[in-house]
Formats: structure tokens, C-alpha cells, sequence
């Protein structure tokens, strides 16, 4: 009989990204001939090039997913078929600590009492997880994501390899596309996110991409099919930057972020691409969420944003603070500023210590 792993995020695609090191550690178990992902529609693309997952099943989460699709007879009898395919032997339910496990635990008990079950939850899990980690208790809740999830793959018995340094990887990143051949000191910047509250200026990201420009950077602005306005805007129409807007999925996104210097993006999904990619992150991060936890992992990154705003901790998707000062306190200068800490001189910079030398 198969003995099949299924570990589960049921959020978004930098998410999915963050528990890589911990599927990798479930599918170096000896004890696992196979690793199934339970992800939602926007992690999938994820799952399918996290090293060792063997399949990925799709189902949108009504108390996870920021879509939050309707709970109905329907949608619950689908997770109960993908469930029943399944038939895991163990499940790693990977949560942030403002999810919980328990309503996943209580759908997989009630589709037949087979399987051992881990998650992390403040509540009271009586039968449903038969390990249950208390977070703050059992561990820090300051983790970053990645080792969060290492640390509840490790209560189900999972570590990471001999060799594995636990750092974000992804498979089949896509050659670049042919519009960035000839380019060679790439800043990659991606204003977009989801969520109001984590964007830095629009006009910011303008300024920002015109001196790094002017310092001969080669600049790409990337965004998702959604985004074609912003990056329009941000590269001005195409004539300081590249405007690869709405015309890069997830695999020629990384193909084109693991040639960049520096990548600059807000706390978003290709931040995590980036990391994922060995790509240096010039973060600008509105502290909404805690920078502990969801900072660029694992990669060289210079975090701007006032840390100390207060909107700190708020979760918020819009930003509640008139003027939206975390970020708005960021100047194109210090972006640019940055990307040359993370980077090192910009062309022009070098260009000009040459002429001086030969003087």
C-alpha cells in the first residue's frame, strides 16, 4: 500500500512558497512514498514546483482563502472526494498562527478515522489532532513562516535532509523572455499586491524606477494581468523600464527574477519568488503583518518601511491610517539607495570611478 503524505496550505502562492523546506522534509522521510499538496486555487501554481510534491489537489478554503467562496453542501462534498483520493496516512495541516487547523481536522475525521493528523492550534483539538503544538507555547510565534512549518512537519517526525540548508526553492523556472536579452544589471520592481495596504505609492515606484534608470540600471517592472495600468504608469508607458505587466505566470516570473541584482517589491508573492530564486529583496514592507515572520527569507534584503507605524499588527487589507504613513515615509532615494547597499555601485557609479581612474 502507498503510504502517502498530505500536507496542506490553503492560502496564497508566496505562502505555499514558505512551507517548501517543510514539504521537502516530509517527502525525505523513508517512511513516505508519496507527498500530496491540498492548496487553494491561487497556491497551486505554487505546489505544482515546490520540490518533492508528487500531486496537487485544489480546493478553495471558505474560512483560509481570501476569496471566502460561499460554505455549501457542494463545496464540502468536493474536499471530501479530494480527501477520500487522497487517503493519507498522515496530514500536516500548515497554519499562520491567525488560521486554524481544526475545521480541516474535523472534515478529514468525518471522512473516516485513518489517518494521523498534526497541526498547531492556541484552541482545544480533543480528538481531532492527534499532535497538537500550542503556538507561543511550543514554539516562538516570532518564527519566520519557513520555520514555523518546519517546526510542525517536526512534530509529525519530518526533518530536512543531511545538505538541506532549508532555504526557498522552486523547479522549472522559464528562460526569460526575449525582450530582456541584451540586458545585464537588472533591477526587477513589482508595485503590485493584493491588498491595498501593502503597496507603496504608485508615483513612489515612478520616481524610484527614473533614478535607478538614470544610474544605467537595466529596469523591469513586472506585474500580474490585473496590474497592466500600474506598470504602464510605473515605467511610464514603457519608456524607463521594461513593462512586462500581465504577461509573466509564475514560472517566467522566476526565470526573469533569478537574473535581477535586486528585486524591489512590497510583502507580496514574488518577494517570495525572489528568495526562492537566490534573488536580493529590496522590501518595502508595511508592517500589517509582522516582518519576523514574513520578511524575504533566506536571501540578502533591506527591509524599508516604519516598523513602528500604527498599523502594526493590524492585519489590515486597507491601510487605516490616513496618509498610509509606514510607507509613504520611503523615498525613491532609498530604494535606490538600497538596491545599491544589496547590488553594489550602479553602472553609472562605475563609470564614473573609470574616468576618474584614467584622469
Amino acid at each position: 500500500m502507498t503510504r502517502r503524505a498530505l500536507v496542506v496550505r490553503l492560502d496564497s502562492l508566496g505562502d505555499v512558497l514558505l512551507c517548501g523546506p517543510a514539504v521537502r522534509a516530509v517527502a525525505a522521510s523513508p517512511d513516505i512514498d508519496e507527498v500530496w499538496m491540498l492548496c487553494s486555487s491561487i497556491g497551486a501554481e505554487a505546489a505544482r514546483r515546490l520540490p518533492g510534491v508528487d500531486r496537487v489537489l485544489v480546493w478553495d478554503c471558505p474560512w483560509i482563502t481570501a476569496t471566502r467562496p460561499a460554505v455549501t453542501p457542494e463545496r464540502m462534498r468536493a474536499l471530501d472526494r479530494l480527501l477520500s483520493e487522497a487517503r493519507p496516512s498522515v496530514v500536516v495541516i500548515l497554519t499562520s498562527f491567525h488560521q486554524s487547523p481544526l475545521p480541516l481536522a474535523l472534515q478529514l475525521r468525518l471522512a473516516g478515522d485513518y489517518c494521523r493528523i498534526v497541526g498547531a492550534s492556541t484552541d482545544y483539538a480533543g480528538s481531532l489532532l492527534d499532535v497538537r503544538l500550542r503556538p507561543g507555547e511550543d514554539f516562538s510565534e516570532d518564527l519566520p513562516e519557513p520555520e514555523r512549518a518546519l517546526v510542525i512537519a517536526g512534530a509529525a517526525g519530518f526533518a530536512l535532509p543531511d545538505g538541506d540548508d532549508g532555504r526557498l526553492r522552486l523547479t522549472g523556472a522559464a528562460p526569460p523572455p526575449v525582450a530582456t536579452a541584451g540586458l545585464s544589471d537588472i533591477v526587477v520592481v513589482h508595485p503590485g499586491a493584493s491588498a491595498s495596504a501593502r503597496r507603496w505609492p504608485a508615483e513612489r515606484h515612478a520616481a524610484a524606477v527614473r533614478r535607478l534608470r538614470a544610474e544605467g540600471w537595466d529596469v523591469v517592472v513586472t506585474g500580474g494581468p490585473a496590474e497592466r495600468e500600474l506598470t504602464a504608469l510605473v515605467s511610464d508607458g514603457g519608456t524607463q523600464a521594461l513593462d512586462l505587466g500581465g504577461t509573466t505566470g509564475l514560472a517566467t516570473l522566476a526565470g526573469i527574477l533569478s537574473r535581477a541584482r535586486v528585486v524591489v517589491t512590497g510583502n507580496t508573492g514574488p518577494a517570495h519568488v525572489a528568495a526562492a530564486v537566490g534573488a536580493p529583496v529590496v522590501s518595502l514592507f508595511s508592517p500589517v503583518v509582522p516582518a519576523s515572520r514574513w520578511a524575504p527569507y533566506g536571501v540578502p534584503h533591506v527591509l524599508l518601511g516604519d516598523q513602528t507605524a500604527p498599523c502594526r499588527d493590524s492585519r489590515a487589507t486597507e491601510c487605516p491610517v490616513t496618509g498610509h504613513p509606514c510607507l509613504s515615509s520611503v523615498t525613491p532615494d532609498d530604494v535606490v539607495a538600497a538596491c545599491e547597499q544589496l547590488a553594489g555601485p550602479s553602472p553609472a557609479s562605475r563609470s564614473r570611478a573609470g574616468q576618474e581612474v584614467r584622469a
